[in-house]
């Protein structure tokens, strides 16, 4: 930066001395961990102290705006270079040199304790903590860049891949009761298991089943212990019926991400990694061992097939769920859309995925136009594998269970893997993944997006 924004920082009533140091630290990557670390770790902080000097975004001023902006702008470009050549010493650290798996929710805090500045620490994230979403300065932004830098290095990013698809720690606590009783009962999912299948069904009665801070838990601790139970050879995925007066008494699939929720700020960015890291991974790829790399080439997860059912509609993050399952079983009176574009966010891995089912043209019109596909239609039954009246769901089902496992299947994950290895082998998942944990950080606090939910959610409106 030059004289003209040390001028504008100045303008905005920073002081000029602390401006005119931040503004001098080096930016010089020599290559040297421990030197490197100690300057940049220095000058996050300086950045960090000039911002919390401005007032809070909704009361700045214009140039305050501008200098604001300034600030995260710089620093987000440091942290970039800086992980670009530290990443892979910071995360050997972290993870004790490959030995100790860690989820995304405790890598990242773990990173700001280890390198303060690097990631947001508790004490600026309770900050921002029941605040709109709109009036957030975004300093999340800074673990997408970490986690984005850590997914994009092959080793570390395949070993945070391996860490999020072993079971977590509740669900292990949990096995023992639902091995014997088959039932589980959370706020946010419930699993039953009947005769050979385990009954994952998905419950957010008051918002259509969206997915949110309250269902993401939840119904990752029920996709694991439906792959670990051995007394069922196959997961069912279905949503709860639910409370809203125009569907009172119906069940719906899912409305996708709570975009109330969202708007409101009550969605973490992590939200949408440790979702699609965690709970849709499991559904694609299984449940992993702390032993053997979940990579199909040479490793291996406890995995089985799973099948959708799709009562009334699959919204955004429920069509992108219905891409990782193995069998989709929908409502001729459903349909399914991935509204992305009047949204503002990255759905999910659909723009991996979707073109797999519908072919180039079809996926690009869904995710950038946001064309809906009714399921029984030519373009939804590119998606869907069977389409059958409302009333005739609960019976077709049955025999999609007896199809699948009337023979057994022994040979399911075997076939599971040999398909994903031609499409979506673990490393291409892990390579995604770096370009979503850093657009999809900078998409969740865009301005563009609370335009999006206000102008087509009537987001201001509604009560979370």
């Amino acid at each position: 930066m030059d004289a003209t924004t040390e001028e504008l920082l100045a303008g905005a009533g920073l002081p000029g001395a602390e401006v005119a140091a931040w503004l001098a630290a080096d930016e010089t990557i020599s290559g040297d961990y421990r030197r490197d670390a100690d300057a940049f770790s220095r000058r996050w902080r300086m950045g960090a102290d000039l911002l919390n000097r401005l007032p809070r975004k909704l009361a700045r001023s214009a140039g305050e705006a501008v200098a604001a902006t300034a600030i995260l702008t710089r620093e987000r470009a440091s942290r970039e270079r800086f992980l670009a050549t530290h990443v892979e010493t910071i995360y050997r650290a972290l993870s004790q040199d490959y030995g100790a798996f860690k989820r995304v929710e405790v890598l990242v805090s773990d990173a700001a304790a280890f390198l303060p500045g690097l990631t947001p620490d508790a004490r600026r994230l309770a900050a921002d903590d029941g605040i709109p979403q709109g009036h957030k300065d975004g300093i999340e932004i800074d673990q997408g860049i970490f986690l984005a830098q850590v997914l994009a290095h092959p080793a570390a990013g395949m070993h945070l891949c391996h860490a999020m698809l072993l079971p977590r720690p509740e669900s292990l606590e949990r096995l023992a009761h639902f091995r014997a009783h088959g039932t589980l009962a959370l706020d946010g999912a419930s699993l039953e298991r009947q005769g050979k299948a385990s009954h994952l069904t998905m419950r957010n009665r008051r918002f259509l089943n969206a997915e949110d801070e309250s269902t993401i838990d939840d119904l990752e601790i029920a996709a694991d212990l439906a792959c670990l139970d051995p007394a069922s050879d196959i997961g069912i995925l279905r949503g709860d019926t639910v409370d809203h007066p125009k569907f009172a008494g119906r069940r719906l699939f899912s409305a996708g991400i709570n975009l109330t929720h969202l708007y409101h700020g009550r969605i973490s960015y992590l939200w949408y990694i440790r979702r699609e890291m965690g709970f849709v991974n499991k559904l694609f790829r299984g449940v992993a061992r702390p032993d053997i790399s979940p990579d199909e080439i040479y490793g291996g997860t406890v995995e089985k097939p799973w099948v959708a059912v799709v009562d009334g509609f699959a919204i955004g993050g429920g069509c992108q769920i219905l891409l990782a399952v193995d069998y989709i079983l929908a409502a001729s009176d459903a349909y399914m859309t991935l509204p992305a574009r009047k949204e503002g966010i990255i759905p999910g891995a659909s723009n991996m995925r979707l073109w797999r089912f519908t072919g180039d043209r079809i996926a690009r019109e869904a995710i950038l136009y946001g064309r809906r596909l009714d399921c029984d239609t030519p373009a939804g039954r590119l998606v869907c594998d069977e389409v059958v009246p409302p009333d005739s769901l609960d019976a077709a089902l049955e025999a999609v269970v007896d199809g699948f496992t009337s023979s057994g299947v022994v040979s399911a994950a075997g076939n599971r893997r040999a398909i994903r290895i031609g499409q979506e082998p673990l490393d291409l998942f892990r390579r995604y993944m770096a370009v979503y944990a850093r657009e999809q950080a900078y998409c969740h606090f865009s301005p563009a997006l609370i335009a999006n939910l206000e102008r087509n959610w009537s987001a201001q409106n509604r009560a979370p």
